[in-house]
């Protein structure tokens, strides 16, 4: 999540229980969004709002599920791996940490995944 990320927009979209699910089930193993609908019992037009407000935030992590068939997909992984907020001397401050991943390690899941 950039420095920039408004802390008001994460706490709105973590106060969405559609948005925790996801979050919870994609922190297991990458999902797509029909995986996803099942795993929340949500909607899969509910699925895709909340996965395209939880990117924008950078909180889950879109890739291509590259399958032998020509049928690729998008996956989801969770990157949210810790949110915290501190009340100190009258102020609150927020902080977001998220999981990167780096170039190599996303070419051996996406080999993997062949």
């Amino acid at each position: 999540m950039s420095e920039d990320s408004d802390p008001t927009a994460v706490l709105s979209v973590l106060d969405d229980e559609h948005a925790r699910a996801i979050l919870a089930a994609a922190s297991r193993e990458p999902m797509s969004a029909s995986q996803l609908s099942e795993a929340c019992d949500a909607s899969t037009a509910t699925v895709y709002r909340r996965i395209d407000d939880l990117t924008d935030l950078g909180l889950l992590e879109e890739s291509i599920n590259v399958r032998p068939d020509g049928n690729h997909h998008s996956v989801y992984r969770a990157t949210l791996t810790r949110f915290s907020i501190e009340l100190e001397d009258g102020e609150f401050t927020t902080e977001v940490e998220v999981e990167t991943e780096d170039v190599a390690d996303r070419f051996t899941r996406m080999w993997e995944g062949l």
